[in-house]
């Protein structure tokens, strides 16, 4: 066997890419050889040379393996595609047309701000009103049987705030009502306050949870905006938080209602003060004096908000 021979043949290139016929090349010339490649070719013409084509060299042949395989012409059938991936051109990549299917993923859950609907923020009274009443961006509207919007002078200079409505709110419509409510109207009148003078009550969820568990964040997500505004509309000058779960949501915390207690904390800039909740109280008689110390610091706190003094 030549030696150009056995150099090709150890190459792997003796049966590609010498031609039958050709005149054989010496591989000490293989560096003076010029390389002549037409770009413009493509690739399959080079290997697979026309009866008139001019020889291939090795070092054409060599240059010729390193280019870039290219993609397949609209005659050749493409490759079939990985299934890993085939998902990704499912997805529309133009907005549907009517009376057509839209594969795109689901939609999130639907807010209380629809487009078709003018924002919380910008609703007075009576369409805030009408708003909770109709809403059911939650899954609490499915058992509720009244919403529970806030009663009182809405003008007021106190606000307080609840947690959410329980079974006697749930029927009635009105927050703080039985037992509890009774409380509270006597721990107001302590104050000579009333729920319809000076004094307007609301709750952190306008519909009762089923078995008065606590809200889940979700829940209390989609119904803070209601209370946002109405604390926008009444314009108090104090916020008096009754209870843990009040506490919590309002000023975005996880702390103990005994380590909130007994200073100013702040809600869309008005001054919170946080106390045991009435029904708490019904059961632990030996903390309503810890309430009223709570009262007397809210009392003080408008006082100094007001700029009046105690005569």
């Amino acid at each position: 066997m030549a030696l150009h021979e056995s150099a090709l043949e150890e190459l792997g290139l003796a049966t590609r890419w010498v031609m039958r016929g050709s005149t054989p090349v010496e591989v000490a010339d293989v560096a003076t050889q010029p390389v002549q490649l037409r770009t413009e070719e493509p690739l399959a013409e080079s290997r697979a040379p026309q009866q008139n084509a001019e020889p291939v060299t090795v070092r054409e042949a060599a240059v010729a393996s390193d280019v870039p395989r290219r993609a397949p012409t609209a005659t050749q059938s493409p490759a079939t595609p990985n299934d890993d991936f085939a998902w990704f051109d499912d997805l529309p990549t133009t907005a549907p047309q009517p009376g057509t299917r839209n594969v795109a993923p689901a939609a999130s859950e639907p807010s209380i701000e629809e487009p078709s609907r003018p924002s919380v923020a910008t609703l007075d009274w009576d369409a805030l009103g009408a708003r909770v009443a109709s809403c059911e961006s939650c899954r609490l509207c499915e058992k509720r049987t009244k919403t529970v919007f806030g009663v009182g002078d809405r003008e007021a200079d106190w606000m307080l705030v609840g947690e959410a409505p329980g079974e006697n709110e749930d029927r009635q419509g009105e927050p703080f009502v039985g037992q509890a409510g009774k409380l509270l109207d006597n721990m107001l009148r302590s104050l000579d306050l009333a729920r319809d003078r000076n004094v307007y009550i609301a709750n952190v969820i306008k519909c009762r949870p089923p078995g008065n568990r606590n809200p889940e964040p979700d829940e209390v997500a989609r119904c803070e905006p209601y209370l946002q505004r109405q604390v926008a509309l009444v314009k108090p000058k104090l916020i008096v938080a009754l209870g843990r779960f009040a506490a919590q949501s309002l000023l975005k915390t996880d702390s103990s209602i005994s380590s909130l207690r007994g200073r100013v904390h702040a809600y869309e800039g008005v001054p919170v003060v946080v106390t045991y909740h009435p029904a708490y109280l019904l059961r632990s008689l030996q903390d309503k004096s810890k309430s009223w110390a709570d009262l007397c610091l809210a009392r003080d706190t408008l006082r100094e908000a007001s700029g009046q003094t105690e005569h």
